[in-house]
């Protein structure tokens, strides 16, 4: 029983197999022995709530939050305890921040169980008693025959049974899970590839044995017997006999398919588990400043404490003759009274922390994302493609990145390979007008201008053509002779590959004379110089990253088995023991050299003796159910070997639009750039040297080919040694993965100060989980600098994962980057507006909406604290209840998000032409200890001006009269407690707004509203509360107060002078600070304000708006009189907005 509970709560869970097994159609064995295994329903549920735990578990995680955690402890004191204010006054905020935050979260949820409830109630049809069964999604149990028809979804992880083709493989496309856009076939075993109809399937009678679920989309092992005539047969199962749920059914009819993984334990489920959650510089930051100011309160609350009870050690303030104490008061204990007093000034206190700075916060997060998006700026015209948030979390950590990790591939190039070059048995070529000549020989010259292929280069072509996994869409027929020529007219046929590489070679191969015609069943089909050779395609060695190559096994028409293999130099080369292995390595650098992507071709020869023991190695290794991955690399190895080098080919990657002045202003802007790329040394080299990222001058610096820890670290120290010499000089350093894999295991530090001091880092031939690790090293190291990565594969994932920021590029390699990242952009050019303007204007944006929110809760709360001297700490509150619950939510709040939403301090065209701005607000220098001990000053001389500059202006030459009232000479008028509270707290709402207009540098309409309209609004608020709705409260402590106060012309002239006062020595500080010490942001500030625009200037504004305007404006120019003469043009009906963040 202990046990059952242990495991219902999760602490003991049940004992699980390695391997599931599972019964087709759900025919279990008859004996009465076997106990079903347990599978999850296929209902798919990414909701965070129910309609059960919403509000405990919300509750939960919001008290979670220091703030929210503090003022529900205060609110349950108040409850509890005599406070000096109502309970209302914190419950009031901490409800409205509990509520919008729960309400955001609620939404959002309810949004994802819609989601949930079309995916899971969508129509399936099941095989059941004989007939198709209509049925919902979340009914298909594991061992349920799924019909699929053409175009749908696969609704669960399926192992497919047959399709309407004679073979059993259908197509299928992975867009939605790896955004590989190209047809991968998939195949049915084939003693169930030709169970085609319902009856037949009905009948079938066999079981799958395989893994337990895992998230990888490309593993799966299994085997599957079937018991025909007596007898078992048992088929091995691959990746290539599952298909997953989310994938579509293409070129195909229909499929049968046997459910395996369902719901939750699907591979597409696996894969959206949720990220980490990654926090910015200024949210630790926000926290450090909320436990100093939590020290402050308590500091204040402990004095208060202390000093009453010095005061009242005189027994006439003990007991004054009008607040006799009670009996019971006068037995109570001393601890518990202090206790009680200190409680009671810890409420009265308590507004020093800002309650309503997270939902600010959180708000002008959500809000101001929504610019990114729409910035035209940094949307692509030719892919119909604008930036992206996935997180909003992260904007301001955009303007603090100190190292930025670049891929290489699709990144910093466009993935749109070309084939240039090539070597055929040790003599290069160059594709000419769609002929193959020899390098050295012009179009004319006799050996260039021949329509014949030699043996050797046929032999090349041909294995180009057949060792791939390129598709031919089906909609094109056979027929392609007509428009085919031989003398380099394109073929019409259209290829799809999931590898760029792959495709430019095959269609190269079709513009030379050998075209792949497309596979039929296991024949592939080439046609030489127009004569069609049909190939049997007996065997795939899929690619992997550690082999890094793929094979083919196929025989020729002649009945000859051939091995053909294509890869990296390195894996290549070793295992080839004959052909022009020296020539070819020389031109395969010569290719790298001129940035080219390099692979090597070869093949091999097997006799009948030879392709029987392979296929039976292959055979036991692709049936096995332990260690299956292991025991078919080693028969990979083994078949692999022995091999004859054919040649090499070079395919350019172009780089992208920009590259080059992108990382140049980068560089400028104090960050580095390292380039990790699985490329080979020479071609990573070659595109770091054309894109910018090494310079010329520079001086490279190499730590390659090193296979001992001892060699390895005796190259890291001379390497640091010459740096040191030569301090001057910049340096580059290019890193190897085997090298970095030593030099991360024992010479770490050693290996941090070397790349510290060097300009620029190329890290080649580098594994996924590598540049993840390499992102973590910095991340972790004692400086703790800000990191970005960006790269558009989903070998980047990990990396983009590991970063303080991670960028998607919307490449062609797939959306897995872009769905994994924190923003996604088109183009690596983009980069240098989302950093160094929209970066830039969030830092700013929040830390001044951090820093000005403690110091209008200093401002708030100090008076109160000053106001107990004058009342014998009797934790008398200087303002009213209403006051005091309004001042953060209606009175100051609105400025200062707008400002935190549209605030511009620099012209976003010089932030972008200036990339040293960027140095300005690094390291989180705007919310730093200086800053904020700037802020928290001026927050508590500004509430010494408002309290005593009140007191000594209106509480001079006055007589108390008996009544509360105060006799003024030659004047009546109320001033008691409520008129002097009200007069602090209206100098203190004015100031504070003031104050904020002062730090405003970009006005529009909507600041000049809420600016202006705040004050207003509590004028006249005022107004209705003292003057109108007063019968309807239960106290009447304000009545008629405000009104008396305005008729005052005192009061009038105290409320200008004390906010003049205020803000004057604010006003000279900033000014002598700009002109005697301005910083280069100032001095930019000062050159942006002369830019003179001569029509109406569109900035952040939502798209529709700015698009409305401008179709109104015309090409105009602008010109920036600075001393770079900048000239700026403005937007024209198709062009973009200039100032849009």
């Amino acid at each position: 029983m202990l046990r059952w509970v242990r495991q219902q709560l999760g602490f003991d869970p049940p004992h699980q197999s390695d391997t599931r097994t599972i019964y087709i159609a759900n025919r279990f064995p008859q004996h009465g022995h076997y106990i079903p295994q347990k599978f999850a329903d296929n209902r798919i549920i990414s909701s965070k709530y129910t309609v059960w735990n919403f509000v405990p578990k919300n509750l939960f995680e919001q008290f979670r939050r220091i703030a929210n955690f503090y003022f529900l402890i205060i609110f349950l004191v108040q409850l509890m305890i005599d406070t000096p204010t109502s309970p209302i006054t914190s419950g009031l905020p901490l409800f409205f921040v509990i509520t919008v935050t729960a309400i955001k979260q609620g939404y959002e949820d309810w949004l994802r169980h819609k989601a949930d409830n079309e995916v899971n109630g969508a129509p399936v049809y099941v095989v059941r008693s004989g007939g198709l069964v209509k049925t919902r999604s979340k009914n298909i149990r594991v061992g349920d025959i799924v019909r699929v028809a053409k175009d749908e979804t696969f609704p669960v992880d399926l192992v497919l049974l047959s399709s309407d083709r004679v073979d059993g493989s259908c197509h299928v496309t992975t867009a939605s899970l790896d955004g590989e856009t190209n047809l991968k076939t998939h195949v049915a075993v084939p003693e169930t590839a030709v169970l085609q109809s319902v009856a037949n399937l009905d009948k079938l009678v066999a079981v799958i044995e395989c893994q337990q679920p895992e998230a990888d989309l490309y593993r799966f092992v299994g085997r599957i017997t079937i018991s025909q005539q007596m007898e078992e047969i048992v088929r091995p199962l691959g990746p290539e006999s599952l298909l997953l749920r989310g994938a579509r059914l293409k070129n195909t009819k229909e499929i049968f398919g046997v459910a395996v993984y369902t719901g939750m334990e699907t591979k597409m489920a696996l894969n959206y588990k949720s990220k980490s959650q990654k926090r910015s510089a200024v949210e630790k930051s926000m926290n450090s400043f909320l436990i100093i100011y939590l020290i402050i309160l308590l500091f204040e609350a402990i004095l208060s404490t202390i000093l009453k009870y010095a005061w009242q050690a005189e027994e006439k303030w003990d007991e004054p003759w009008y607040n006799g104490k009670t009996e019971h008061e006068r037995n109570s204990s001393k601890i518990l009274r202090f206790i009680s007093d200190f409680l009671a000034f810890l409420v009265l206190y308590n507004f020093i922390i800002p309650i309503s700075l997270y939902v600010t916060v959180e708000m002008q997060k959500f809000l101001g994302s929504f610019f990114i998006g729409w910035d035209l700026d940094l949307y692509h015209e030719e892919t119909n493609q604008r930036a992206q948030v996935n997180t909003s979390d992260l904007n301001e950590e955009l303007g603090q990145v100190e190292y930025v990790f670049t891929d290489k591939t699709g990144t910093l190039t466009e993935n749109e390979m070309q084939f240039r070059e090539c070597s055929i048995n040790g003599i290069k070529y160059q594709e000419v007008n769609g002929k193959l000549t020899p390098e050295g020989f012009s179009e004319d010259s006799p050996d260039g201008n021949r329509h014949t292929l030699m043996k050797e280069e046929e032999l090349f072509l041909k294995a180009v053509c057949l060792c791939h996994t390129v598709q031919i869409s089906a909609d094109q027929t056979d027929g392609a002779d007509g428009p085919w020529h031989a003398n380099g007219i394109a073929s019409p046929l259209e290829y799809y590959a999931s590898s760029p590489d792959e495709k430019a070679l095959v269609e190269a191969a079709s513009r030379v004379g050998v075209v792949f015609m497309g596979t039929s069943g296991d024949s592939m089909e080439v046609k030489s110089l127009g004569k069609p050779e049909r190939y049997k395609l007996l065997h795939v060695l899929e690619f992997d990253p550690n082999r890094r190559r793929m094979s083919v096994i196929v025989e020729s028409p002649s009945g000859e088995k051939l091995l053909f293999t294509k890869g990296a130099e390195s894996s290549i080369l070793p295992r080839s023991k004959s052909g022009e292995i020296d020539k070819t390595r020389i031109h395969v650098d010569e290719f790298a050299l001129k940035g080219l992507r390099t692979l090597c071709v070869a093949y091999r020869r097997f006799t009948p003796e030879e392709y029987q023991e392979i296929g039976k190695r292959l055979h036991e290794a692709r049936t096995a159910l332990q260690q299956r991955e292991e025991k078919l690399a080693d028969v990979f190895n083994f078949i692999e070997r022995d091999l004859e080098l054919l040649g090499a080919t070079g395919v350019e990657d172009k780089l992208q639009e920009k590259v080059q002045e992108t990382i140049e202003a980068l560089r400028l802007a104090g960050i580095k750039v390292w380039v990790l790329t699985g490329d080979k040394h020479e071609t990573a080299v070659s595109v770091s040297l054309s894109c910018g990222h090494f310079h010329r001058t520079m001086n490279i610096l190499e730590l390659v080919q090193h296979k001992s820890d001892s060699t390895c670290a005796e190259q890291l120290r001379q390497l640091a040694k010459r740096i040191k010499e030569d301090h001057v000089i910049q340096h580059g350093l290019v890193v190897d993965g085997t090298s970095l894999s030593l030099a991360l295991r024992e010479h770490e530090k050693l290996f941090m100060e070397v790349c510290k001091n060097c300009s620029a880092v190329l890290c080649c031939r580098m594994a996924p989980l590598q540049k993840a690790k390499v992102v973590r090293l910095l991340k972790t190291s004692p400086e703790k600098p800000i990191t970005l990565a960006i790269g558009d594969g989903a070998n980047d994932v990990s990396m983009i994962q590991e970063a303080h920021v991670g960028i998607g590029i919307m490449g062609k390699e797939g959306r897995q980057a872009v769905r994994n990242s924190d923003y996604a952009i088109a183009r690596f050019k983009f980069l240098s507006k989302l950093l160094f303007v929209h970066g830039h204007f969030y830092y700013i944006r929040i830390a001044t909406l951090v820093q000005y929110f403690f110091y209008k809760n200093v401002c708030f709360i100090t008076p109160q604290f000053l106001y107990q001297f004058f009342c014998l700490f009797s934790q008398q509150t200087l303002y009213d209840s209403v006051y005091l619950t309004l001042y953060n939510i209606c009175f100051t709040s609105l400025p200062v998000l707008i400002y935190s939403l549209f605030e511009q301090h620099v012209h976003p065209h010089v932030l972008q032409s200036k990339p040293v701005l960027y140095r300005d607000i690094s390291k989180n220098a705007h919310l730093g200890y200086k800053p904020f001990l700037y802020w928290t000053i001026l927050g508590f001389l500004h509430a010494f001006v408002f309290f005593y500059g009140s007191y000594l202006l209106m509480g001079e030459d006055t007589s108390l009269l008996g009544n509360g009232q105060i006799l003024k000479p030659n004047r009546q008028m109320m001033f008691g407690n409520w008129t002097f509270g009200t007069l602090v707290f209206t100098v203190m709402v004015i100031t504070v707004t003031m104050k904020m207009a002062l730090e405003t540098h970009f006005w529009t309409w909507i600041n000049h509203f809420v600016t202006w309209g705040s004050i207003v609004f509590y004028f006249i608020f005022s107004l209705f509360y003292g003057g109108i709705i007063w019968p309807f409260l239960h106290t009447q402590d304000m009545y008629f107060v405000f009104v008396q106060l305005l008729s005052s012309g005192s009061a009038w002239f105290a409320i200008i002078l004390i906010v003049v006062a205020c803000l004057f020595l604010d006003v000279v500080k900033k000014v002598l600070y700009r002109h005697l010490q301005p910083t280069s942001t100032e001095k930019a500030q000062m050159y942006s304000n002369r830019v003179a625009l001569s029509d109406e200037f569109i900035a952040l504004q939502p798209l529709s708006r700015a698009r409305n305007q401008l179709s109104k404006i015309r090409w105009k120019k602008i010109r920036v009189q600075s001393a770079q003469h900048v000239t700026l043009l403005k937007a024209s009906r198709e062009g973009r907005t200039i100032g849009n963040c």
